[in-house]
């Protein structure tokens, strides 16, 4: 299996935009999930969202999975906002310790059956996220992550809320199905992160541009990293000015 991963600006990308959010849905409805705060489109409009795709190396038109890294700000609030107001009003004096600092929630996780088994959404699409989340200068990444997701994120530096919800979790995005509210503090110096994973993840800062070979259960994963998170926070930067 040959794939490439890369880095979009979502508002200056509609087509690929398009691509992740048709493959997405698509995900959600084969798991009977239609109502939920990722499904909702309305970030293609948010200045301060970043896609990461996952294609096929020998068809750039099939997307085989994604992630969103979403900025908080006065219009736009972290879709975990939303989902958790309605099960826990903590959430509000929570979000107050980020006024007038960055936070980003890393969120719309998904992967294709095509690739399932390769660990493309279990561990690689975390670790790419916290990867770039690094050059954003954030305050904290959070994320709202599955049981499947929990040790893998724990794994890249996520710690438990457990100050929210019951020790962090919640009944998420229906009955019978448990979400984990995370995140993670310190994005550049990682100190809770495995070594294995924190080695990996300065690797990617170092290298955003390289192709390894990784082995799964699936067999050999060949992935081409195409990670210009530099020149799309440069563009983002000068867009605020």
């Amino acid at each position: 299996m040959k794939i490439k991963i890369k880095v979009v600006r979502a508002m200056s990308s509609p087509e690929e935009t398009k691509r992740y959010i048709d493959g997405h849905y698509k995900v959600l409805e084969s798991y009977g999930v239609t109502k939920v705060t990722s499904a909702d489109t309305s970030w293609v409009k948010n200045p301060n969202v970043f896609l990461l795709l996952v294609e096929s190396a020998e068809d750039p038109d099939l997307v085989l999975g994604g992630g969103r890294i979403q900025l908080k700000s006065e219009d736009y609030p972290l879709p975990l906002e939303g989902a958790i107001l309605e099960k826990d009003d903590k959430i509000l004096s929570f979000m107050e310790q980020f006024q007038g600092h960055k936070v980003a929630e890393y969120c719309g996780l998904w992967n294709s059956r095509l690739v399932s088994g390769y660990g493309i959404g279990s561990i690689y699409l975390i670790r790419i996220g916290v990867a770039i989340a690094s050059f954003l200068n954030l305050k904290a990444l959070m994320a709202f992550c599955s049981p499947y997701t929990v040790k893998n994120s724990q794994s890249v530096g996520f710690e438990i809320i457990k100050e929210l919800g019951d020790q962090g979790t919640y009944l998420y995005p229906k009955e019978g199905l448990i979400a984990t509210i995370m995140q993670i503090k310190d994005v550049s110096n990682l100190p809770l992160a495995d070594d294995r994973q924190r080695e990996k993840i300065y690797q990617l800062r170092e290298n955003p541009f390289h192709t390894a070979t990784e082995s799964s259960e699936k067999g050999l994963l060949e992935i081409q990293y195409d990670l210009n998170i530099c020149e799309l926070v440069r563009q983002w930067e000068t867009s605020k000015k």
